[in-house]
């Protein structure tokens, strides 16, 4: 007896219907629907033709912050740099107990949306480093559900924080996954540049990741990226580096993007945009026209860059809303980054899966495939097209074989004169017909 089989799903890319068994957590086997001889099972899902898909993956967000907008007052300005102030106000009055209880909370949204791969920045420019150790309690504390990650980030600064080098290897000591930075915020160009040097000196004596805040300004002049991925690409750390936000490339010459877009595909790096937090943080010091404030999307996927979405900020003080929905954040990213035909709009989907998990590195461990962890989502729609129009939830959530999370699957009741009662889902009566 196996623990768990779902029958009569649709593998992402593929048209037919499969019949899926789980074991001892794991995927067991994976085989055609029509000719399938179902095995007796402790539990029976049937999908109905719904799409399977690999879990979400949250590539970029700030648990530590989370749920402290307003504390110990609003953002008035929308700007990132009274976002910074305000937490640098937050900060004094962090405790353990705060910190795990909010993480943990924005935590089980995440789950209840399908996410169960996470990678969180901590601020570490905090001499006591209390939001640090919390969260690597809260790693533990979840690792059954959630694969949470951790970056030690400077938010004020590697080099112009005072001890900042010091808390950051310190960080890294202490078990964090990622090693941050932040060179546009560094008080000069040339903090900017050691900065980064830093954050690869460290990564490498320790065997960790990078993933730097980079060039997230509206200024022109910040062209930290440039050093980010020529450093990724003479160390021979590659993908194993990612460039976050990369605003400021929005305002880039088109003859400095050209060079750029070689650059960054030949240094192997990960980008990750934050589509709803770009937009709403960047361009606030600017009249009409006003930029949009998000990295070249569309020209580095064009250039065989790895680029990713993320939520970044959860009822923070640099964003006063968010539900921690993946979706939700491929859908505004598709319409922000132009990325609106359906090929294009598929690629979004995979910006918050597949692509999301090779940013964290998740290789062997993430995928619908025989041997590897059984975690992953059921969804109501034809395919990733289907779900990001229709901002479809999954109405399983199963982690390492074990269904943690169910929704039904919405629905609106219709009396249209003239018609029966009818429900309403918004599927087009060409993909009903392929279900």
């Amino acid at each position: 007896m196996i623990d768990l089989l779902v029958r009569g799903a649709r593998l992402v890319g593929n048209a037919d219907l499969v019949d899926i068994q789980i074991d001892g957590g794991r995927f067991l086997a994976i085989t055609p629907s029509a000719n399938a001889v179902a095995p007796t099972a402790r539990q029976t899902i049937d999908a109905a033709g719904a799409l399977i898909s690999p879990p979400f993956v949250e590539p970029h967000v700030h648990l530590d912050a989370t749920l402290t907008a307003g504390e110990p007052r609003w953002n008035e300005s929308g700007t990132l740099w009274e976002g910074i102030a305000c937490w640098s106000e937050r900060k004094p009055s962090l405790t353990r107990d705060d910190v795990v209880s909010r993480a943990e909370e924005v935590l089980r949204w995440y789950a209840a949306n399908g996410t169960l791969h996470v990678r969180s920045h901590v601020d570490i420019t905090d001499p006591g480093l209390i939001a640090l150790d919390a969260l690597l309690e809260v790693r533990e504390r979840v690792k059954d559900v959630i694969g949470l990650q951790l970056v030690a980030f400077p938010q004020e600064g590697i080099c112009s924080f005072p001890g900042g080098e010091e808390l950051l290897e310190e960080a890294a000591r202490r078990g964090v996954d990622v090693i941050g930075a932040i060179p546009h915020f560094e008080d000069t160009r040339e903090d900017g540049v050691r900065s980064v040097e830093i954050a690869i000196d460290i990564a490498q004596r320790y065997g960790l990741r990078i993933d730097a805040h980079c060039d997230e300004i509206d200024d022109e002049q910040s062209r930290f990226i440039e050093v980010l991925a020529t450093q990724a690409h003479r160390t021979g750390l590659r993908d194993r580096v990612t460039a976050s936000h990369t605003t400021a490339m929005g305002s880039y010459n088109q003859a400095y993007s050209y060079k750029l877009q070689r650059i960054v595909a030949r240094s192997g790096i990960n980008l990750v945009c934050n589509p709803i937090v770009n937009l709403h943080l960047q361009g606030r010091f600017d009249t009409y026209p006003k930029r949009r404030g998000l990295t070249q999307v569309k020209e580095m996927l064009d250039a065989g860059v790895n680029v990713a979405f993320g939520h970044d900020d959860i009822m923070d003080p640099w964003y006063p809303m968010g539900t921690a929905n993946p979706v939700l954040v491929a859908y505004v990213g598709a319409h922000a980054t132009q990325l609106t035909s359906p090929s294009e709009v598929a690629e979004c989907f995979r910006m918050v899966t597949d692509r999301a998990a090779d940013v964290l590195g998740l290789a062997e461990e993430y995928g619908v495939e025989v041997g590897r962890p059984a975690s992953f989502v059921i969804l109501p729609a034809v395919d990733g097209f289907d779900v990001i129009r229709r901002q479809v939830r999954p109405t399983h959530v199963i982690a390492r074989g074990r269904l943690i999370a169910t929704s039904p699957v919405a629905t609106t009741t219709l009396r249209w004169p003239g018609r029966d009662a009818e429900d309403i889902d918004f599927v087009r009566q060409s993909d009903r017909s392929t279900r």
